[in-house]
């Protein structure tokens, strides 16, 4: 652990994590669900550590969803249990799936095509043990997913229940279409697309003889304001809401007391023939994830609206002024910048440790676990 006592006394770039504002991120979205009568499953794949974890889940070390086998073993391995690889099932990870599946109780596998199912059918688990299968659906989100009103979607889902060894588990759609909306009405209208076409799904796996599966919709912008139907549900499996970042922001899913995160950088250089700063934090410290989306330019530049960071390279950052000169003696060498990050998950993944604070003491360091498959 880092021998400083604030955040003010880092080695910059340093990614930094407001506990407070993470405890009432986790808290508010758990009374959302509660207030919905439906599961939280929360999403790891923002922060990837054991601690927010424990805070996601309220210390139960269940319910949760991984996006890569690495998450899926790192939680294992410490004790948590009931994990859905909310990813198609890659067809070289089987053998790994199997591992977990047949050394937890409740280990999740998702899938949207037969070919994936196969190789499941091919490898039976140990034990008298039944594969745990979800299968994706595709509401308009454009990704990964069988499109539920396409009859294809419904013969997969049979096959996956008639087939010994496996379980049609649950029904699995994201709402990523929201990250398209531009304020809270919008949200909403993606959030209801998604829960109606799940249910009208769920309730013709019924009509053709199909055991009701658990049903999951999320995203951070559609658990933020969730509709009333929502409440039909089984699940929700939101995950950025954690931290929150700029691009939540400007969809309307949070406020900007709800970011817990910054990515603090120095002053490493004045400029004036080109009006610019040259700060400690390039690409690899904060991403480029926002280009042209921000009138700030990488990111919102804390405190300053007046400046923009208009460039980086690996391990430069470029800021000037908006408009006009710079006042270069505001910002000394060496002196502190706070960014904001437009995306908090690309941004998280770039930092090998997040220096968690409260009102700028730091109280812990958390790592979290990297890479696909470990």
């Amino acid at each position: 652990m880092v021998s400083v006592a604030s955040i003010q006394q880092l080695f910059t770039p340093a990614f930094t994590v407001d506990i407070r504002k993470v405890k009432s991120n986790a808290r508010k979205m758990t009374e959302r669900c509660q207030t919905l009568g439906v599961q939280l499953r929360p999403h790891m794949k923002t922060h990837k550590t054991l601690e927010c974890a424990d805070i996601m889940t309220r210390g139960s070390q269940r319910c949760i969803v991984v996006s890569t086998l690495t998450e899926a073993r790192f939680y294992a391995d410490n004790g948590y249990d009931d994990i859905l690889y909310a990813y198609p099932l890659p067809i070289d990870k089987v053998e790994a799936c199997a591992e977990l599946a047949e050394r937890l109780e409740m280990f999740h596998v998702l899938v949207d095509s037969e070919v994936a199912v196969l190789e499941l059918k091919r490898r039976r688990l140990r034990d008298k043990k039944s594969w745990l299968v979800w299968l994706k659906l595709d509401c308009n989100n454009g990704r990964a997913g069988v499109q539920p009103e396409d009859s294809k979607a419904l013969v997969l889902a049979k096959f996956i229940a008639d087939s010994e060894g496996m379980e049609l588990a649950g029904v699995y759609a994201h709402c990523g279409n929201s990250y398209e909306a531009t304020g809270v009405e919008e949200i909403q209208a993606v959030a209801q697309e998604t829960t109606s076409a799940t249910l009208k799904f769920v309730e013709k796996l019924e009509k053709a003889g199909v055991r009701r599966p658990r049903s999951s919709i999320g995203s951070t912008p559609s658990c933020s304001h969730p509709v009333s139907d929502m409440g039909r549900l089984n699940e929700l499996h939101p995950g950025n809401y954690i931290f929150y970042d700029v691009q939540q922001l400007m969809i309307g899913s949070c406020q900007m007391d709800d970011i817990a995160v910054r990515v603090l950088t120095r002053v490493i250089g004045h400029y004036p023939h080109r009006n610019q700063l040259l700060v400690d934090c390039g690409w690899t410290g904060l991403s480029l994830h926002s280009l042209g989306k921000l009138p700030t330019g990488y990111a919102i530049i804390e405190g300053h609206p007046e400046l923009k960071l208009v460039g980086m390279t690996q391990e430069h950052g470029k800021i000037e002024s908006i408009s006009g000169k710079l006042d270069f003696d505001k910002f000394p060498l060496g002196s502190l910048i706070s960014l904001i990050p437009y995306h908090a998950c690309a941004t998280a993944a770039m930092h090998p440790v997040y220096y968690v604070h409260s009102e700028g003491k730091i109280i812990a360091e958390w790592r979290p676990t990297r890479g696909w498959l470990c």
